[in-house]
């Protein structure tokens, strides 16, 4: 910790010379701790000012080349600082806090951006990085076109009764799956669909008779695009899926992770693919 409270130091001392000097440079060195931010960066066209993203930032693909901060949700501090950046943008919800109260003593500009799971929040998203950025009018006409492309992909209602139940994982033979509040359930039902599960919030736990009387149509996936870790064949043998209609008909359906839960400038797409995969899946 003792080169973290260096970088401390030194941060100080600029923000001393900061005080006393001209009008500050819009930020060049910006770290962004979350995939969907991200994404709208690159879409905004300032991907020459990035330095360093998270672990979930995965699209564009030459974001890889980007040092990795770690996951969100476990950013330490001294590797943020490692990077020297002069802006911070991440996700709510990002943390630990305890990563989060040494940066507040960097000084260094750290911007929270909302998250929400729908047309509204992927519009002021984009709005409120690139405020950020400096950039406004870029945002406004990017959020224009992201809001014109999901209004196109939410124009049907034929899914209305296809029932989904999105699993995150299974351990154990726990299903893991999405309920109320979740950015699962926001794309299903954007898409037109319907969330198999109702009553409880966030991600919980299924018991057997929990899933019987779900009774999805069909089980929604992530696929990350590296070795798959939970096989069709593993789910399907599920005793209580395979009592469902999902798992009678065999009905599973995978999208990769970012694109589907992201909620950023791709959410027009996801709802398009996540609708068509749906009617193929019922078809």
């Amino acid at each position: 910790m003792t080169r973290v409270r260096a970088k401390l130091k030194l941060a100080g001392l600029v923000l001393l010379v900061s005080a006393f000097g001209l009008h500050a440079d819009p930020a060049q060195r910006i770290v962004s701790a979350g995939g969907s931010i991200t994404e709208i960066i690159y879409a905004l066209g300032q991907e020459h000012r990035l330095v360093a993203r998270d672990s979930t930032s995965n699209h564009p693909p030459q974001v890889a080349a980007l040092p990795n901060i770690g996951y969100v949700r476990r950013l330490s501090a001294e590797g943020l600082l490692s990077v020297s950046p002069d802006l911070i943008l991440a996700e709510e919800g990002a943390g630990p806090p305890e990563t989060l109260e040494v940066l507040a003593e960097t000084h260094i500009p750290f911007v929270s951006i909302p998250m929400g799971h729908d047309r509204a929040a992927v519009v002021a998203k984009i709005k409120a990085v690139a405020k950020a950025l400096d950039v406004p009018d870029e945002g406004e006409a990017l959020a224009q076109r992201v809001g014109g492309a999901i209004d196109a992909a939410t124009a049907h209602s034929e899914l209305a009764d296809q029932r989904v139940l999105f699993v995150l994982t299974m351990q154990g033979g726990r299903v893991l799956a999405a309920g109320q509040g979740t950015a699962a359930q926001g794309i299903i039902e954007l898409a037109g669909a319907t969330n198999a599960v109702e009553g409880f919030q966030g991600y919980k736990p299924l018991g057997d008779e929990a899933i019987i009387t779900a009774a999805p149509d069909v089980i929604l996936l992530m696929d990350s695009g590296r070795q798959i870790s939970l096989t069709d064949e593993e789910v399907l043998k599920h005793p209580a899926i395979a009592a469902t209609p999902a798992g009678q008909n065999a009905k599973l359906l995978r999208m990769d992770g970012m694109l589907l839960l992201g909620f950023s400038v791709r959410t027009g797409q996801a709802i398009s693919d996540l609708a068509a995969g749906l009617r193929g899946a019922n078809g």
